[in-house]
């Protein structure tokens, strides 16, 4: 997973094709351009008074000019009153590997633009052909704390938004926050200026265009938050959670009460996060969109080859819900042995042992589990065990308890309960991440969000931060009875947003699966909204190394067509494509691993016909397509499907019929 870099690309830029001015006479201007390889985005940098930044794409302005800056505790400024002492441009186009991904390899060309200015400091700019990212770089001896960090993206119009509130709080700090939030569509001016939003988040531009705001790269320091801006009613402004000082646990979440007049200390030598924007022309090129990786560390494990994803079977959003069994069920031996014996029937390499299999510490197992004959049963079977754990216990015990379980034969930890991104949990999250390489342990990090940590420690194979499955064992309802959270326009919009952002653990594959008319939240046996086949197709629109089979073992077996083909579908791929979509409305996926594709589409809750064109497919290749798609009755009945097989080529094109909060999905393969 080592950056590979054509080093014939990676020139100084002295034309004018890219910049401005060259480098001799640079130090002198005050304005800076650089182009996107293909030149269809136009950064310029405005140097002076205040460092600015503006952003054109074709015709159309993403960002006017926005004023960024760091701000030390002593009070110096990096950003205002900017003499630039040096510049340097280089061209690169690289490429490199990424074996537990999407897609195995990743293109990465962009230009480049470094501004050494006056104080120690430098700006590096970076622009794509699918956008832009800038971020501070500090040269001092010595540890410094970063008071502030101004980040502003002004926008030219009052433009629609998709924002991701922050909207349930621990212990009424504004900071402490499971990273699981609806979107409010809401234009710029209409944005809180006193509520706070997480990242990414959406601006619908002109002529379809879309700007994604998004963050890169976050280490050691804490994670970007937005508010609207009270000075301009069409801008997006940078929030930072304060240095935690002290806290106290509410429950199992660890909330900070006293907090620091800064938002990070840091070694006085260092990168910071990338700031960045992702520009689409189309909505369909926001579900197939690499920034985050281009964007984040190289990969720290040498050697990855112990890193296998995979699906698991899991006990928590079913309740452990086994019948026809001769034991009671429950955080027992006995259940989770079940789980396995089901798991290797179904070729799943995983099962997770969610909360309540240890006490206080994860050397404390309660007397009704067996964790070494829990692994020593799956190890016949070749299904791994995966250890739920709070972040509180692992932050402390992980020294200890990552060797002693791996030694065992665990195979990885579900890590939960960050629920901050302050810089002490980014470096907590990083320092678990390490250590559990080490071990040679996988993680499954839940109460955050990604930025790139899966791409310098792939061994974080997903992260939650999404408002999953799990939220509709307990969806609200209005005094009318109508549901509250609606699920399917989420489940079409969260893919052109989140999924920019890294996978999630959405915890797809519920089996009672419900119309909006008849759907209920019922706690030990949850339903879905919407069909049962788009549960089917999440497994390929969703991205997740580590995937969960979220229902009961009994209901899958009794299920079992359905879930012969979940258990087909891959967790990486080698090659991704966006075929159709729109944001809030529906998406149509294609992934590819070595010969087999596999296709998924959902809307919302209208239902539509739409085209599916198969020409990514081999030319003159001849593939048999195994298809669900929705029951002529799965608009009154949730569970109804229809599956079919066909024989199609890269010169077809399938009409699709999808029902309200439905879905299509399609297993497709060489005929020879």
């Amino acid at each position: 997973m080592k950056h590979t870099i054509n080093k014939s690309a990676c020139i100084l830029f002295l034309s004018g094709s890219f910049l401005l001015a060259c480098a001799t006479g640079y130090a002198q201007s005050k304005h800076h351009e650089v182009k996107s390889p293909d030149g269809l985005i136009t950064l310029i940098v405005s140097a002076g008074k205040d460092l600015a930044w503006q952003v054109d794409h074709e015709q159309t302005k993403v960002i006017t000019p926005s004023a960024i800056s760091l701000t030390l505790s002593t009070g110096e400024i990096a950003g205002k009153n900017v003499r630039v002492l040096k510049t340097s441009a280089r061209q690169v186009n690289e490429s490199f590997h990424t074996p537990f991904y999407k897609k195995s390899d990743v293109m990465n060309q962009y230009n480049q633009l470094l501004l050494a200015c006056a104080g120690n400091y430098s700006v590096e700019f970076r622009v794509y052909n699918d956008g832009v990212a800038y971020r501070f770089l500090t040269n001092r001896k010595g540890d410094i704390k970063i008071q502030s960090e101004e980040v502003t993206f002004n926008f030219a119009g009052d433009y629609k938004a998709f924002i991701p509130y922050i909207n349930n709080t621990h212990l009424g700090s504004r900071y402490s926050f499971s990273f699981e939030s609806f979107y409010d569509e809401q234009t710029l001016s209409q944005m809180f200026t006193d509520s706070l939003s997480i990242v990414p988040l959406l601006v619908e531009l002109e002529d379809g265009k879309k700007a994604a705001v998004m963050e890169a790269d976050v280490e050691d320091y804490p994670g970007l938050l937005l508010l609207g801006n009270p000075e301009n009613s069409h801008s997006l402004k940078g929030a930072f959670a304060p240095c935690p000082l002290e806290g106290e646990m509410d429950g199992i979440v660890f909330t900070p009460t006293k907090f620091a007049g800064y938002i990070a200390s840091v070694k006085g030598t260092r990168s910071y996060p990338w700031r960045a924007v992702v520009i689409s022309r189309e909505d369909k090129e926001l579900a197939d969109n690499d920034m985050i990786r281009k964007l984040a560390s190289p990969s720290r494990i040498k050697d990855p080859s112990w890193i296998k994803p995979g699906k698991a079977a899991w006990d928590w959003w079913n309740s452990s819900s086994v019948t026809g069994v001769d034991f009671k069920t429950g955080m027992n031996t006995r259940t989770f042995k079940y789980f396995i014996d089901f798991a290797a029937a179904n070729r799943l390499e995983y099962v997770v042992v969610d909360a309540g299999w240890s006490g206080s510490s994860l050397m404390d197992v309660r007397p009704e589990m067996n964790i070494k004959e829990l692994v020593d049963y799956g190890k016949q079977k070749d299904v791994g065990i995966i250890l739920w754990a709070g972040w509180n216990q692992t932050s402390q015990e992980k020294e200890t308890v990552f060797p002693f379980y791996a030694g065992m034969g665990v195979k990885g930890f579900k890590v939960d309960f960050f629920d901050n991104d302050n810089q002490l949990m980014i470096r907590s999250m990083f320092e678990i991440a390490e250590e559990a390489a080490k071990n040679k342990l996988l993680l499954d990090l839940h109460g955050i969000k990604p930025t790139g940590v899966q791409q310098t420690y792939p061994n974080v194979l997903n992260i939650e931060g999404v408002k999953g499955l799990e939220n509709f064992k307990w969806a609200p309802f209005d005094e009318k009875g109508r549901i509250k959270d609606d699920a399917p326009r989420y489940d079409v919009t969260a893919p052109y947003i989140r999924m920019l952002a890294g996978p999630m653990d959405y915890t797809p594959g519920a089996m009672k699966n419900a119309t909006r008319e008849t759907y209920r939240s019922i706690y030990r046996r949850p339903m879905s909204q919407g069909t049962r086949v788009r549960q089917m197709a999440m497994y390929t629109v969703f991205e997740a190394p580590l995937q969960m089979l979220a229902d009961s073992p009994t209901d899958y077996m009794r299920e079992q067509e359905c879930t012969d083909f979940i258990a087909k579908v891959p967790t990486v791929f080698d090659q991704t494509v966006a075929l159709d979509g729109k944001v809030g409305e529906f998406i149509i996926l294609a992934r590819r691993k070595e010969h087999v594709w596999y296709a998924g589409a959902l809307t919302n809750w209208t239902a539509r016909e739409v085209d599916v064109d198969f020409s990514f497919l081999d030319d003159g290749g001849l593939y048999e397509a195994e298809i669900f798609m929705d029951g002529i009755n799965s608009d009154t009945e949730g569970v109804d499907y229809r599956k079919e097989v066909v024989r199609i080529t890269s010169k077809d094109k399938k009409s699709i019929q999808m029902y309200p909060g439905g879905g299509w999905t399609a297993r497709i393969y060489p005929v020879n």
